[in-house]
C-alpha cells in the first residue's frame, strides 16, 4: 500500500485543518496520499470517538486518500516511548511514503508537539536495519526511511521554512474541515448547540483559518497558502523551482 505522501495527525482533523490544501494540490498532480491518526480524539469536549471515526473516514473519502488508519493511542495521554515509536515505524514500513507530513513542533495543544517528535523519531528509527517490526501477516518488514518530513503549522504563529500555494483548493479544504461537524461551526444548522463551546467551535475560528492561510500566501503573492517547517534543510535542483 505504498503512497507518495503520508499525513499524520495526533487527532482526527489535524491534517484537514493544517495541510489538506497541500494534499489536495498533490492529489490533483497525480500523487498518492495516505492518512494516519494517532488517537481517536476521545478527550475532545464535543462529540465522541465513534462520531469522530465516522467523520474522519468521510473526510478521507472526500479527499481521495488511498487509506485512513488510526493507531488508537490514548488522546492526551499518549507517551513518547518505545511502544509508540514502533507502532508508527511499523506503519511507515507498511506504506513506505516518500514524504511524511506531521504535527507542528510547538503548539497550544501539548499533544501536537509530542506527536511531532514521536513521528520524526519514528521516521528515523524505521530506517534502522536492526529494529525489527512485523506486518499484518506477521511477516518481517524491511527498513524504510521517508525522504523528508515536514511539520505543518497549526495554532501558534510559527515562521514557516516554506509555504505551498493552495489558492485553487481553499474551498475544498474548508469543506473537508467542516466534515468534522461535531467540532466546527456550521452555517445552516448546528446539531451540537447543547455541547460545550470550545476555542475552535465558533465561526471566528473558521475566519481565523482563512486569515492564517492569507497571511502565509501574502509573501508569495497568492491568495491562500499553508506553511511548513522542514525537518532538515531542503534543497532544490534549480533556482527557478523557487517561486
Amino acid at each position: 500500500m505504498k503512497v507518495d505522501i503520508l499525513a499524520i495527525g495526533a487527532h482526527p482533523d489535524d491534517v484537514e485543518l493544517s495541510s489538506s490544501g497541500t494534499l489536495l494540490r498533490h492529489l490533483a498532480a497525480g500523487k498518492t496520499v495516505g492518512l494516519l491518526d494517532l488517537t481517536r480524539g476521545e478527550l475532545g469536549s464535543r462529540g465522541n470517538a465513534e462520531l469522530r471515526d465516522a467523520e474522519a473516514q468521510e473526510a478521507a473519502a472526500k479527499m481521495g486518500a488511498r487509506f485512513r488508519k488510526n493507531l488508537g493511542m490514548k488522546d492526551g495521554l499518549f507517551q513518547y516511548n518505545e511502544e509508540n515509536i514502533l507502532k508508527i515505524a511499523t506503519f511507515l514500513r507498511w506504506c513506505r511514503p516518500g514524504i511524511v507530513l506531521a504535527n507542528t513542533p510547538d503548539d497550544r495543544h501539548p499533544d501536537h508537539g509530542r506527536a511531532a517528535k514521536l513521528t520524526a523519531d519514528a521516521c528515523f528509527y524505521s530506517g534502522l536495519v536492526k529494529i525489527e517490526t512485523f506486518g499484518p501477516k506477521e511477516e518481517k518488514q524491511a527498513p524504510w526511511r521517508p525522504k523528508a518530513i515536514y511539520h505543518y503549522i497549526q495554532d501558534k504563529d510559527l515562521i514557516p521554512d516554506f509555504v505551498v500555494d493552495i489558492s485553487p483548493y481553499m474551498d475544498a479544504k474548508m469543506d473537508l474541515v467542516l466534515t468534522f461537524r461535531s467540532q466546527f461551526y456550521q452555517d445552516n444548522t448546528d446539531a451540537y448547540t447543547k455541547e460545550p463551546s470550545t476555542p475552535i467551535s465558533g465561526k471566528d475560528f473558521l475566519d481565523f483559518l482563512k486569515a492564517k492561510a492569507r497571511s502565509f500566501g501574502r509573501p508569495l503573492g497568492v491568495e491562500y497558502a499553508e506553511g511548513f517547517i522542514a525537518g532538515r534543510i531542503p534543497g532544490v535542483n534549480n533556482l527557478f523551482d523557487l517561486v
